[in-house]
């Protein structure tokens, strides 16, 4: 396995695992994710491979199959006065193409992405995990991370 920079010839294979974790994300919340989507249209996604503060990864085996991507973030935070001013790798999106799940394959991008953090000069890796979706929770808490805080809702329905 290698982990690269995705590339435009990477589109078709990067939509199509965009496509089958939306549709995960559609059954845990059908009120705010639409089936049949994506979240990044072919254009949007060439200007996020070409953009530094926006890298996405990808996991490809010996034949440059695509099995797993991370989607990455470089963010300041914005200044405050009560805040220590750091660099943060913020996780957009992850995941592992279905056929290549249980093999280790996430861990590895995982900790490839913990020593590109480190690389940048970022003082943290931070996420957000929709409730419902368990199983990259664990995965997560696995890796280390902890709560760093809370988002909460309240749906108004007419």
């Amino acid at each position: 396995m290698n982990i690269r920079r995705a590339e435009e010839k990477d589109l078709d294979q990067v939509l199509a695992l965009l496509s089958d974790l939306l549709e995960l994300h559609a059954k845990l919340r059908p009120d705010i994710f639409i089936p049949g989507t994506t979240k990044y249209t072919r254009e949007e996604l060439l200007d996020i491979f070409a953009n530094d503060e926006t890298p996405v990864f990808l996991a490809v085996d010996e034949n440059d199959e695509m099995m797993g991507y991370v989607f990455c973030v470089i963010q300041d935070p914005p200044f405050t006065t009560n805040m220590v001013q750091f660099k943060t790798l913020f996780i957009d999106d992850f995941g592992v193409v279905e056929k290549h799940r249980g093999r280790h394959i996430a861990t590895k991008m995982f900790e490839f992405i913990k020593e590109e953090a480190k690389r940048r000069g970022c003082y943290d890796v931070t996420l957000n995990v929709w409730e419902g979706n368990d199983s990259a929770r664990k995965f997560y808490e696995n890796m280390g991370m902890f709560v760093k805080e809370t988002q909460m809702e309240l749906v108004l329905e007419d």
